[in-house]
């Protein structure tokens, strides 16, 4: 892995240095010089840059410096000295992604207290003592589980900016799982709920996915909000 974030990061010039943008007073965009594509070579070196471009970006690399990028491959290609050996070039790059992955942690728990604070002051909304935040959307008449149930629900998971990155509902299919398997959120919170309630979770990021986070879809520290409808409970 250290060594493809090395490749990449010098590859991905051959795009950047042939369409790098520069921009004109006020916010204008001057716009790349097109090149042709004459030759194999040139359609892998294009291709090449498109790809490992976007997957910088996607790790948010959103500027370089094209001229030493390029400096860089060309030093590499025709065998020149380099300004870093490839040691030193994985060192930086380890440390400059741990530094952009911590700050986009901090902002993320930030950003979660401040809106678990904030929503706590909403009505109907009932914060525990362990942090979890729920509101009762509607309450049913049926068993509350345990952790040792297994149960089926229809759920709709957000980030606190309302993206959606997971949902039963828009699957349409019902989630059967035990419950003591899942996040410490939904513990704690589906033993609240007699089957046939549907209530909104609001999980501070200790109750669901931690410093970890989940996938590409849940940063570290990140706050979850849930609605939940509780189907049945297996056996009961």
């Amino acid at each position: 892995m250290k060594k493809v974030l090395v490749i990449c990061a010098l590859l991905s010039c051959v795009i950047l240095s042939h369409a790098g943008e520069k921009k004109k007073k006020g916010s204008e965009v001057k716009q790349s010089k097109k090149m042709e594509l004459k030759t194999e070579l040139d359609s892998l070196s294009y291709a090449l840059g498109i790809s490992i471009g976007n997957n910088l970006k996607g790790q948010g690399v959103d500027s370089i410096n094209a001229d030493a990028m390029g400096q860089a491959l060309k030093d590499v290609f025709v065998g020149s000295d380099t300004l870093m050996n490839f040691d030193q070039a994985n060192e930086f790059l380890n440390g400059y992604f741990s530094k952009m992955v911590a700050a986009k942690a901090g902002a993320a728990k930030e950003e979660g207290e401040k809106f678990l604070k904030e929503n706590s002051t909403k009505a109907g909304v009932v914060t525990l003592p362990s942090g979890l935040q729920y509101k009762v959307m509607s309450m049913g008449t049926g068993a509350k589980p345990t952790l040792e149930d297994k149960v089926t629900t229809h759920y709709h998971g957000m980030l606190i900016n309302g993206k959606v990155f997971d949902s039963s509902v828009e699957r349409g299919q019902p989630a059967t799982f035990p419950l003591g398997g899942v996040i410490k959120g939904w513990q704690e919170g589906l033993q609240l709920m007699p089957v046939g309630s549907k209530f909104t979770f609001y999980i501070p990021y200790d109750l669901a996915y931690g410093d970890r986070g989940a996938g590409n879809d849940i940063p570290p520290y990140a706050a979850l909000v849930f609605e939940v409808e509780l189907i049945s409970i297996e056996g009961k």
